[in-house]
Protein backbone atom coordinates (compact mmCIF):
# COMPACT_ATOMS: atom_id res chain seq x y z
CA UNK A 1 0.00 0.00 0.00
CA UNK A 2 3.09 2.32 0.42
CA UNK A 3 2.98 3.20 -3.83
CA UNK A 4 -0.43 4.63 -3.44
CA UNK A 5 0.00 7.34 -0.56
CA UNK A 6 1.60 10.09 -2.53
CA UNK A 7 -1.61 9.91 -4.66
CA UNK A 8 -4.70 9.67 -2.23
CA UNK A 9 -2.22 12.74 -0.20
CA UNK A 10 -2.59 15.08 -3.88
CA UNK A 11 -5.98 14.43 -3.41
CA UNK A 12 -6.84 15.32 0.01
CA UNK A 13 -4.72 18.23 -0.51
CA UNK A 14 -6.62 19.62 -3.81
CA UNK A 15 -10.23 18.77 -1.81
CA UNK A 16 -9.23 20.81 0.92
CA UNK A 17 -8.02 23.73 -0.91
CA UNK A 18 -11.38 23.72 -3.20
CA UNK A 19 -13.48 23.60 -0.52
CA UNK A 20 -13.19 27.28 0.58
CA UNK A 21 -14.10 28.46 -2.39
CA UNK A 22 -17.24 26.76 -2.92
CA UNK A 23 -18.62 27.77 0.15
CA UNK A 24 -18.24 31.34 -0.01
CA UNK A 25 -19.81 33.05 -2.66
CA UNK A 26 -19.17 36.66 -3.79
CA UNK A 27 -20.76 39.31 -2.06
CA UNK A 28 -22.51 42.40 -3.59
CA UNK A 29 -21.11 45.58 -4.30
CA UNK A 30 -22.62 48.64 -2.49
CA UNK A 31 -24.21 49.25 -5.90
CA UNK A 32 -25.01 46.01 -7.00
CA UNK A 33 -28.31 43.38 -6.39
CA UNK A 34 -27.85 40.90 -4.64
CA UNK A 35 -27.86 37.78 -6.31
CA UNK A 36 -31.27 35.64 -6.86
CA UNK A 37 -31.91 33.39 -3.49
CA UNK A 38 -30.09 35.38 -1.03
CA UNK A 39 -33.71 36.30 0.50
CA UNK A 40 -32.45 40.01 0.44
CA UNK A 41 -34.45 43.22 -0.52
CA UNK A 42 -33.41 45.99 -2.87
CA UNK A 43 -32.98 49.05 -0.55
CA UNK A 44 -35.68 51.95 -0.98
CA UNK A 45 -34.20 55.02 -1.54
CA UNK A 46 -36.81 58.05 -1.59
CA UNK A 47 -37.36 59.99 -4.58
CA UNK A 48 -36.57 63.88 -3.96
CA UNK A 49 -37.90 66.86 -5.30
CA UNK A 50 -36.31 70.43 -5.09
CA UNK A 51 -37.86 73.82 -5.34
CA UNK A 52 -37.25 77.21 -4.94
CA UNK A 53 -39.24 79.86 -3.73
CA UNK A 54 -40.09 83.37 -3.95
CA UNK A 55 -41.36 86.10 -1.10
CA UNK A 56 -41.70 89.84 -1.81
CA UNK A 57 -41.81 92.14 1.41
CA UNK A 58 -41.73 96.23 1.62
CA UNK A 59 -41.49 99.07 3.55
CA UNK A 60 -41.82 102.87 3.65
CA UNK A 61 -38.21 104.53 3.25
CA UNK A 62 -36.86 107.13 5.63
CA UNK A 63 -34.42 108.71 3.82
CA UNK A 64 -33.72 110.81 0.46
CA UNK A 65 -30.92 110.70 -1.19
CA UNK A 66 -29.70 113.88 -3.26
CA UNK A 67 -27.06 114.71 -5.13
CA UNK A 68 -27.09 118.60 -5.93
CA UNK A 69 -23.95 121.11 -6.70
CA UNK A 70 -23.39 124.97 -7.88
CA UNK A 71 -21.86 125.94 -11.51
CA UNK A 72 -20.22 129.28 -12.05
CA UNK A 73 -18.88 130.91 -14.75
CA UNK A 74 -16.21 133.65 -14.95
CA UNK A 75 -13.71 135.24 -17.01
CA UNK A 76 -10.91 133.71 -14.69
CA UNK A 77 -10.23 130.63 -13.05
CA UNK A 78 -9.81 132.18 -9.47
CA UNK A 79 -13.19 134.36 -10.45
CA UNK A 80 -15.08 130.83 -10.84
CA UNK A 81 -13.53 129.42 -7.52
CA UNK A 82 -14.05 131.86 -5.54
CA UNK A 83 -17.92 132.95 -7.05
CA UNK A 84 -18.75 129.17 -6.47
CA UNK A 85 -17.00 128.57 -3.09
CA UNK A 86 -19.27 131.35 -1.35
CA UNK A 87 -22.63 129.82 -3.09
CA UNK A 88 -21.57 126.21 -2.38
CA UNK A 89 -21.36 127.28 1.33
CA UNK A 90 -24.24 129.39 1.27
CA UNK A 91 -26.18 126.14 0.31
CA UNK A 92 -24.07 124.05 3.00
CA UNK A 93 -25.18 126.47 5.35
CA UNK A 94 -29.15 126.67 4.05
CA UNK A 95 -28.97 122.06 4.77
CA UNK A 96 -27.46 123.01 7.91
CA UNK A 97 -30.60 125.54 8.86
CA UNK A 98 -32.96 122.80 7.49
CA UNK A 99 -31.93 120.32 10.17
CA UNK A 100 -29.01 118.28 7.96
CA UNK A 101 -26.35 117.01 9.98
CA UNK A 102 -22.69 117.79 8.99
CA UNK A 103 -22.30 113.61 8.87
CA UNK A 104 -25.10 113.51 5.73
CA UNK A 105 -23.45 116.18 3.79
CA UNK A 106 -20.57 114.73 1.49
CA UNK A 107 -18.36 116.16 -1.08
CA UNK A 108 -19.19 114.32 -4.59
CA UNK A 109 -17.12 116.09 -7.22
CA UNK A 110 -15.48 119.58 -7.84
CA UNK A 111 -14.41 120.42 -11.37
CA UNK A 112 -12.84 123.30 -12.62
CA UNK A 113 -12.70 123.50 -16.92
CA UNK A 114 -12.49 126.16 -19.78
CA UNK A 115 -15.55 127.57 -21.47
CA UNK A 116 -14.70 126.72 -25.25
CA UNK A 117 -16.95 128.80 -27.73
CA UNK A 118 -16.90 127.06 -31.43
CA UNK A 119 -17.62 129.21 -34.72
CA UNK A 120 -18.60 128.08 -37.49
CA UNK A 121 -15.33 127.44 -40.00
CA UNK A 122 -13.60 129.68 -36.54
CA UNK A 123 -11.00 127.80 -34.44
CA UNK A 124 -12.07 127.30 -31.10
CA UNK A 125 -12.23 129.95 -28.98
CA UNK A 126 -12.02 130.07 -24.90
CA UNK A 127 -14.05 132.52 -23.38
CA UNK A 128 -13.69 131.90 -19.54
CA UNK A 129 -14.22 129.03 -16.93
CA UNK A 130 -16.58 126.99 -15.40
CA UNK A 131 -16.66 125.56 -11.81
CA UNK A 132 -18.41 122.72 -10.57
CA UNK A 133 -19.14 121.37 -7.26
CA UNK A 134 -21.70 118.74 -5.97
CA UNK A 135 -22.11 117.07 -2.97
CA UNK A 136 -24.38 113.92 -1.69
CA UNK A 137 -27.03 115.01 1.09
CA UNK A 138 -29.27 112.55 3.38
CA UNK A 139 -32.38 114.23 4.42
CA UNK A 140 -34.35 112.25 7.15
CA UNK A 141 -37.15 114.48 7.11
CA UNK A 142 -39.00 113.27 4.35
CA UNK A 143 -41.80 115.72 5.28
CA UNK A 144 -39.97 118.69 5.06
CA UNK A 145 -37.91 117.27 1.75
CA UNK A 146 -40.01 120.13 -0.80
CA UNK A 147 -39.30 123.02 1.64
CA UNK A 148 -35.26 121.99 1.86
CA UNK A 149 -35.52 122.05 -2.31
CA UNK A 150 -36.78 124.90 -2.34
CA UNK A 151 -34.50 126.56 0.24
CA UNK A 152 -31.58 125.15 -1.51
CA UNK A 153 -32.47 126.37 -5.46
CA UNK A 154 -33.09 130.10 -3.70
CA UNK A 155 -29.63 129.49 -1.55
CA UNK A 156 -27.52 128.65 -5.40
CA UNK A 157 -27.53 125.38 -5.92
CA UNK A 158 -28.30 125.25 -9.88
CA UNK A 159 -28.15 121.64 -10.55
CA UNK A 160 -29.89 118.49 -9.28
CA UNK A 161 -28.99 115.80 -10.79
CA UNK A 162 -30.75 113.36 -8.78
CA UNK A 163 -33.27 111.47 -5.80
CA UNK A 164 -33.80 108.23 -4.62
CA UNK A 165 -35.49 106.86 -1.42
CA UNK A 166 -34.01 104.42 1.17
CA UNK A 167 -34.37 103.09 4.73
CA UNK A 168 -32.06 102.51 7.31
CA UNK A 169 -33.22 99.24 8.00
CA UNK A 170 -34.39 96.76 5.87
CA UNK A 171 -34.24 94.32 8.27
CA UNK A 172 -37.11 93.44 9.06
CA UNK A 173 -38.62 93.65 5.38
CA UNK A 174 -36.38 91.04 4.30
CA UNK A 175 -37.15 88.56 6.86
CA UNK A 176 -40.65 88.73 5.95
CA UNK A 177 -39.64 88.70 2.33
CA UNK A 178 -37.22 85.14 3.17
CA UNK A 179 -40.50 83.61 5.81
CA UNK A 180 -42.65 84.10 3.01
CA UNK A 181 -39.76 82.59 0.32
CA UNK A 182 -40.31 79.30 2.69
CA UNK A 183 -43.52 79.22 2.51
CA UNK A 184 -43.73 79.31 -1.28
CA UNK A 185 -41.43 77.24 -1.33
CA UNK A 186 -43.60 74.14 0.51
CA UNK A 187 -46.93 75.66 -1.02
CA UNK A 188 -44.97 74.99 -4.40
CA UNK A 189 -43.79 71.56 -3.11
CA UNK A 190 -47.06 69.98 -1.75
CA UNK A 191 -48.51 71.20 -5.50
CA UNK A 192 -46.07 68.93 -7.26
CA UNK A 193 -46.37 65.79 -5.03
CA UNK A 194 -50.26 65.98 -5.25
CA UNK A 195 -50.09 66.26 -8.95
CA UNK A 196 -47.40 63.42 -9.17
CA UNK A 197 -49.96 61.16 -6.92
CA UNK A 198 -47.07 60.85 -4.26
CA UNK A 199 -46.33 63.08 -0.72
CA UNK A 200 -44.03 64.95 0.71
CA UNK A 201 -41.86 63.51 3.64
CA UNK A 202 -38.84 65.54 5.26
CA UNK A 203 -37.17 68.90 4.65
CA UNK A 204 -33.33 67.69 3.45
CA UNK A 205 -32.16 71.05 2.20
CA UNK A 206 -33.09 74.49 2.60
CA UNK A 207 -30.75 77.40 1.19
CA UNK A 208 -31.27 80.91 1.33
CA UNK A 209 -29.76 82.96 -2.14
CA UNK A 210 -28.00 86.23 -2.20
CA UNK A 211 -30.68 89.14 -2.80
CA UNK A 212 -29.43 90.22 -5.96
CA UNK A 213 -30.45 93.51 -5.63
CA UNK A 214 -30.86 96.15 -2.57
CA UNK A 215 -34.77 97.68 -1.78
CA UNK A 216 -36.26 99.12 -5.32
CA UNK A 217 -38.49 102.05 -5.56
CA UNK A 218 -42.05 100.45 -6.06
CA UNK A 219 -44.45 102.59 -7.81
CA UNK A 220 -44.21 105.89 -6.21
CA UNK A 221 -47.67 107.04 -3.86
CA UNK A 222 -49.96 109.89 -5.81
CA UNK A 223 -47.89 113.38 -4.63
CA UNK A 224 -50.58 115.58 -2.71
CA UNK A 225 -50.91 119.45 -3.68
CA UNK A 226 -49.38 121.55 -0.57
CA UNK A 227 -50.55 124.62 0.25
CA UNK A 228 -47.05 126.52 0.59
CA UNK A 229 -44.96 126.32 -2.58
CA UNK A 230 -42.75 123.83 -1.82
CA UNK A 231 -41.88 121.20 -4.43
CA UNK A 232 -44.56 118.15 -4.30
CA UNK A 233 -42.64 114.80 -3.05
CA UNK A 234 -43.97 111.39 -3.41
CA UNK A 235 -41.54 108.88 -1.48
CA UNK A 236 -44.14 105.71 -2.29
CA UNK A 237 -42.44 102.77 -1.00
CA UNK A 238 -39.35 100.49 -1.26
CA UNK A 239 -39.52 96.31 -2.45
CA UNK A 240 -36.81 93.63 -1.31
CA UNK A 241 -37.33 90.03 -2.44
CA UNK A 242 -35.89 86.99 -1.55
CA UNK A 243 -35.09 83.06 -2.85
CA UNK A 244 -34.96 80.41 -0.96
CA UNK A 245 -33.77 76.58 -2.75
CA UNK A 246 -35.71 73.31 -0.65
CA UNK A 247 -35.03 70.02 -0.86
CA UNK A 248 -38.25 67.21 -0.16
CA UNK A 249 -38.37 63.89 0.18
CA UNK A 250 -41.00 62.62 -2.35
CA UNK A 251 -43.44 59.32 -0.48
CA UNK A 252 -45.58 56.84 -2.03
CA UNK A 253 -49.13 58.57 -1.14
CA UNK A 254 -51.44 57.13 1.67
CA UNK A 255 -52.78 54.05 0.79
CA UNK A 256 -50.47 53.18 -1.96
CA UNK A 257 -48.57 49.76 -2.09
CA UNK A 258 -45.63 51.13 -1.28
CA UNK A 259 -46.67 53.63 1.25
CA UNK A 260 -45.33 52.31 5.09
CA UNK A 261 -48.38 51.66 7.15
CA UNK A 262 -49.21 53.30 10.15
CA UNK A 263 -48.05 51.42 13.49
CA UNK A 264 -50.71 49.48 15.15
CA UNK A 265 -52.17 50.96 18.72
Amino acid sequence: MTPFRPFLTAVSLAALLAAPAMAQSPAPGPNEAPSAGMGHKMPHHAAKLTVTGQGRSSAAPDLALITLGVSTEAATAEEAMTQNSSRQKAVIDALTAEGVEARDIQTAGLSLSPKMVYDNNQPPKMVGYVAQNTVNVRVRDLDGLGAVLDRLVSTGANEISGISFAREDMAEAEDKARADAVVDARRRAELMAEAAGMRLGQIRMLSDAAIPEGPRPLMAMRAEAKADSSVPIAAGELEVSAQVTAVFDLLPAEGAPDAPKAPAE
